[in-house]
């Protein structure tokens, strides 16, 4: 059995900040996802990147891929739009009303290399199933999304009413308590008085780790979860850094 395993709470995933990181989460926190290069420079800044860091790597990103340069506008890709996307999901998750069906997904397809099951697994995580056991995913059906059409071509897809205790199957398949270990120390760190860097820093590895939220229905999480206040500080961040651009706009 495979289980949704997050950082243990004393490391939160606080990752080094680098030119590319900051360009990347400003603009995956921006909508739209496009910025000049002069509010680039102020913003960045803080977190002590340089005019000439900022230009080199918004270069290499343009090489890359990552980035697209109109005049002195930068914006995200076609490719990292689709990041965009979950990770909007990911703070303001469609749920509906959990009525005890749950999503299961069984893979049918056999011959897939290394790269291709890694490629499977990383899509089945970020549709926030869970592993029970190889090649044997499922999730409470409470979140109002589809399942991608081209899982019909290498996995059955149904719904089921398993007999084991919702609860215990829960327990089984994410380590709930470790996930709110881990939330709360991201909001004890974003929310000490700390550097613009630091609180960055934070606020991204809040956005990583919102993405391993099971979004289960309230009845089966434990008392006390912290995913919806998570969510509430970084979306709280985040005006405060339209707000910035805003600012520096109306100052241009």
């Amino acid at each position: 059995m495979r289980m949704n395993v997050s950082a243990e709470p004393e490391e939160a995933d606080l990752r080094p900040l680098s030119a590319r990181s900051v360009v990347l989460s400003l603009l995956l926190g921006a909508h739209p996802p496009e910025l000049p290069v002069k509010d680039l420079v102020g913003l960045v800044e803080p977190f002590g990147v340089g005019g000439s860091t900022l230009r080199a790597a918004l270069s290499r990103m343009v090489a890359a891929g990552d980035l697209r340069r109109t005049d002195a506008v930068y914006r995200l890709s076609d490719r990292l739009l689709g990041r965009q996307r979950r990770q909007d999901e990911a703070l303001r998750p469609a749920t509906r009303a959990w009525d005890g069906d749950w999503e299961m997904v069984v893979i049918t397809a056999t011959g897939r290399g290394p790269a291709e099951r890694a490629d499977l697994r990383t899509r089945l995580t970020a549709l926030r199933l869970a592993e029970l056991r190889e090649g044997v995913w499922l999730r409470p059906a409470n979140l109002d999304r589809p399942l991608p059409a081209d899982l019909h071509r290498i996995a059955l897809t149904c719904t089921a009413r398993p007999e084991e205790s919702a609860h215990d199957l829960v327990a089984r398949l994410w380590p709930l308590g470790t996930w709110a270990a881990t939330a709360r120390a991201l909001l004890a760190h974003t929310a000490a008085d700390r550097s613009p860097a630091d609180r960055f820093t934070a606020y991204a590895a809040t956005v990583r780790h919102l993405l391993t939220d099971p979004v289960l229905p309230p009845g089966l999480l434990p008392a006390d979860w912290p995913g919806e206040t998570l969510r509430t500080a970084y979306a709280r961040y985040q005006r405060e850094l339209t707000a910035s651009v805003g600012r520096r706009e109306r100052a241009a």
